[in-house]
């Protein structure tokens, strides 16, 4: 009598991150509800939600770190751009800002790599939510010179320098290399970069931390591209964001969605996809893997293996999809 050979459950199925917290002295005691973290004294001020650090809470993989996975699994999870570079591409976060952060400025990937760091950093924003007067600095006013940026930091006035932008929730701001820029208090931020956390900080009010002032008067550019973007509507998705290195999406979903409706019609590759709960709650399912389930705030990561899946909408759903991008490729 043949005896039934139990299936091997998908290697490669979506998997659940658990989040990474930072400490930082401008960030927030109580990260509820988006996460049920309310430190002890401490004040978080990023949610690193795919970090090299961030361990990953569901699947067959779960305990291990992502930079762990990607460092034995790149074709795994990114397809055939990891011929390109193995490592992480993107780095996503939560901002929590509950004081103004320091004006700062990041190299752009010539500048990292002439001091030895694989790649600069360019990086945009999804407004998450806000009190009422959010702003951002994005950019300098026009006409500031080298000069002006350099007296202002000497004079404790660069922030008279800065092109200050009114945020609201469901706004993207693109902040690409070499754009000072900052972050003001009241607003909660979905962070999406390349992998890097290179800052050089040129004024930081008081906080007793290192300032960067040579290295960011070499990065800073005076025009920039930054400010704020306009979403594209699109068949079955808004886009939000479409850049050189990354691109953010807000998806249509009534109901579910199959998994194979997800990339836009000029992603021929399969490649590595991160689901983002910005409102709501998403479930992830499919033939062969535990259910993944996602509440606000909660990131899931898709690798270019990954089985057919279904994404169902478990209430409120405002649902990301974000996807790397390599500049001059035709993916």
């Amino acid at each position: 009598m043949a005896t039934s050979k139990k299936s091997t459950p998908p290697k490669w199925a979506p998997f659940r991150i658990a989040p990474w917290f930072s400490e930082r002295p401008w960030g927030n005691p109580d990260l509820r509800p988006w996460y049920d973290l309310a430190p002890d004294g401490k004040l978080i001020g990023e949610a690193w939600l795919n970090g090299d650090e961030c361990v990953i809470a569901s699947g067959p993989h779960s305990g291990q770190t992502m930079g762990s996975l990607f460092a034995g699994n790149p074709e795994a999870l990114l397809g055939k751009a990891a011929q390109l570079d193995g490592g992480s591409p993107l780095l996503i976060k939560v901002i929590f800002a509950k004081e103004k952060l320091s004006v700062q400025v990041h190299p752009d990937d010539a500048m990292a790599q002439k001091y030895g760091d694989p790649r600069g950093k360019t990086e945009c924003w999804y407004v998450l939510a806000t009190e009422p007067g959010a702003k951002v600095a994005c950019g300098l006013k026009p006409g500031i010179s080298q000069n002006d940026v350099m007296a202002g930091i000497e004079a404790d006035t660069l922030e008279q320098s800065l092109n200050m932008l009114d945020v609201a929730p469901g706004e993207v701001v693109f902040v690409d290399a070499g754009t000072v820029h900052a972050i003001w208090p009241g607003t909660i931020l979905l962070e999406t970069q390349q992998y890097c956390d290179l800052t050089y900080r040129m004024y930081d009010y008081g906080r007793g931390r290192e300032l960067n002032i040579k290295k960011s008067l070499e990065a800073v550019r005076l025009v920039t591209q930054a400010g704020k973007v306009s979403p594209q509507k699109l068949a079955g998705r808004t886009m939000l964001m479409d850049g050189d290195y990354f691109r953010v999406e807000r998806l249509d979903l009534t109901g579910s969605r199959e998994s194979s409706s997800l990339p836009g019609e000029d992603e021929p590759v399969a490649g590595l996809q991160y689901l983002f709960v910005a409102a709501g709650a998403a479930k992830i399912a499919g033939s062969g893997f535990d259910a993944v389930e996602l509440p606000m705030g909660g990131l899931a990561a898709v690798p270019a293996a990954s089985p057919a899946f279904v994404v169902e909408d478990r209430g409120g759903l405002n649902l990301m999809r974000i996807t790397p991008r390599w500049p001059g490729v035709d993916r």
